[in-house]
């Protein structure tokens, strides 16, 4: 797998991932060969690049929640996109409540874990990605720690919202407030008037702009390495939204900056468990795939090894199939393998999980592959 740029883009390559357009509908399947009209479109849609399979390769496995997973998070950017605008502009929300239920619809009644798949982000988009993505988390933690329907509400609203006030500054400083003291200022005074904003805009929940500006304080005090406790009672929305928001903000791809895999951005948050809570840490692995059955791991050895079974107890232990010399490992059991720890998720280049079925299946063990999906490239 290749990341080609727009400008790279030759007929006859083949996508190694699907496009939509803004409604959801399936403009070009995996494995499509490219001709020149969707080379137009691509460069019309405004996107960085693309991922391309190389000439042999062949199309990596996705299931249909993961299919479904990339059209929605399609569909939903573009209105976040709007909708964000609009909001900073006239101070009035218009389609907000729509997002928000529709969020919930999809991510805040599931049962099963999802493979939380990011997508390329440039400056222009990383806003509206980011608060799209800490929203969807945000539904799926705030049903998993049984907040009622009103509280999930402002959860997801918070999280579409509490970047807005980025908007009003231009690009190049909200993106130098890492490297400029003097920028990250502005940034900062920019999300606190944002909140304002949100005040205004939606005077009838007023529990959205509180847990704004908690989980701001709450990202402040994590910064200094410290633990927030507030003056008063915090809201579990802002528990919520300041892991979400961390764990996005980690593992978002970009051209400019590595992403961080699930397994580091796991170990960060469980290093500062004081800082993030454990009862919210337990839930986010609870929602979201980072060492299920398939995956490919590195081992602390040098050794690579495949996950045969999680371990719902301690999700960093699992038990693994080692590569090297064909025999299983308990990472549960410490006595035995104590000193093994995995060192990271070995990922392909657009940052998915390394799946290896066969493996699996010539261990024994059941693989149901109807759930994965094929092209109709």
């Amino acid at each position: 797998m290749l990341f080609k740029k727009t400008d790279e883009l030759k007929v006859g390559m083949r996508l190694a991932r699907p496009i939509y357009n803004k409604s959801g509908v399936l403009l070009y399947d995996r494995n499509s060969l490219l001709s020149p009209q969707g080379i137009e479109s691509i460069r019309n849609f405004g996107l960085i690049g693309i991922y391309i399979l190389e000439p042999a390769e062949p199309v990596p496995p996705m299931t249909q929640a993961d299919i479904e997973f990339e059209r929605f998070q399609t569909m939903c950017v573009f209105a976040i996109a709007d909708e964000l605008n609009r909001i900073l502009s006239t101070k009035k929300q218009q389609r907000t409540h729509f997002i928000v239920a529709d969020i919930i619809k999809n991510y805040g009644y599931l049962t099963s874990k999802i493979n939380f798949v990011q997508n390329l982000r440039s400056n222009e988009d990383y806003i509206f990605k980011h608060s799209m993505n800490v929203a969807i988390m945000a539904a799926l933690l705030s049903k998993g720690m049984n907040l009622s329907l009103p509280e999930r509400n402002d959860v997801v609203i918070a999280a579409l919202l509490h970047d807005i006030g980025k908007l009003s500054l231009p690009i190049e400083v909200v993106f130098q407030e890492e490297e400029n003291h003097a920028g990250k200022q502005k940034v900062k005074s920019a999300v606190v008037s944002g909140f304002s904003i949100i005040d205004e805009a939606f005077p009838s929940n007023p529990a959205v702009k509180r847990m704004c500006t908690q989980y701001l304080r709450m990202k402040e005090a994590a910064e200094k390495g410290e633990t927030y406790r507030g003056e008063d009672k915090i809201l579990p929305g802002a528990f919520i939204l300041h892991i979400a928001d961390t764990f996005d903000a980690m593992t978002a791809m970009r051209l400019e900056k590595h992403p961080a895999s699930e397994v580091t951005v796991l170990k960060y948050l469980l290093e500062r468990q004081e800082i993030y809570r454990k009862p919210v840490i337990d839930t986010l692995t609870s929602c979201i795939n980072i060492l299920n059955q398939g995956v490919s791991v590195e081992l602390n050895n040098g050794d690579k090894a495949l996950v045969l079974a999680e371990n719902s107890y301690d999700i960093l232990r699992p038990m693994l199939l080692n590569f090297r010399n064909n025999t299983i490992m308990d990472l549960s059991d410490k006595s035995a393998y104590g000193n093994i720890e995995i060192v990271d998720i070995m990922r392909t280049m657009d940052n998915r999980h390394v799946i290896d079925l066969d493996a699996l299946k010539n261990q024994g063990i059941s693989v149901d592959e109807s759930e994965f999906v094929t092209p109709r490239g």
